[in-house]
């Protein structure tokens, strides 16, 4: 079973290994008290005023409790950061992590923003972790790039990926959680799909092309083709070179 366990996580592509072991061992660290949860969440004041520049990532880290909901989202960073990687941006490493990056920034703006409007500052104050968000998001994305999969939930009805989202976000209702992290997930990942997918097919422009500085981190190798060393190769006759 550890075994099993151990080639399934080696398995894993870089970015969502990466991720998921950040997010667990975060998780698992505030559950020991080894890290407290108040150096990690996100506060507007303490990034400005105190530099505190860590918090617009810890904050994505976090993923509260480690109970129900929290089994559910390792299970949706697992699997749909996973599928994502290896497929749909197979290759695609230095996109994969922008596509990250640029979800963490929109969740970002739209809880500090948000917090500047009346009457809805005092929800987006609420928010200080976007973890459940993020993962939302790549669910999202998911499920606008394979739309056509039949699914089925908990064994009750069946739909296609399409609706995913959606039938994940009523369930979160269903159960009493908080619902706008899902939705402010989904309005991200509805913004990446759009600008990065839409967007480009109505206009041939990218404006979401991955800086070139991601892409030097993530370089392909080079393919080598190695050369039997009891392999000779015949040279072509000089008069066949220049024969017209």
């Amino acid at each position: 079973m550890a075994q099993a366990v151990e080639e399934w996580y080696k398995q894993m592509p870089i970015i969502t290994r990466s991720y998921l072991t950040a997010a667990v061992v975060t998780t698992v660290g505030c559950s020991l008290e080894i890290i407290s949860p108040y150096n990690l969440y996100l506060n507007p004041t303490l990034v400005v005023k105190q530099y505190q520049f860590w918090r617009l990532v810890t904050n994505f880290l976090y993923f509260r409790k480690m109970d129900l909901d929290f089994l559910f989202h390792m299970f949706f960073l697992a699997r749909y950061c996973k599928l994502l990687e290896e497929n749909s941006f197979r290759g695609k490493t230095a996109d994969f992590l922008y596509m990250l990056l640029f979800g963490a920034t929109v969740l970002t703006g739209i809880v500090l923003v948000g917090g500047m409007i009346p009457y809805l500052s005092v929800s987006f104050s609420k928010i200080i972790f976007l973890s459940n968000s993020l993962t939302f998001m790549m669910v999202y994305v998911w499920s606008k790039q394979n739309p056509y999969i039949h699914m089925s939930f908990l064994g009750l009805f069946t739909f296609t990926a399409a609706y995913l989202p959606w039938v994940l976000l009523g369930f979160s209702i269903l159960v009493g959680a908080s619902a706008w992290g899902d939705f402010l997930g989904m309005i991200a990942g509805h913004a990446y799909y759009f600008l990065a997918f839409v967007y480009p097919r109505m206009t041939a422009r990218h404006p979401l092309k991955t800086p070139s500085f991601l892409k030097a981190l993530f370089a392909d190798e080079p393919v080598v083709i190695a050369r039997p060393e009891d392999v000779r190769f015949a040279h072509v006759p000089f008069d066949e070179i220049h024969q017209d």
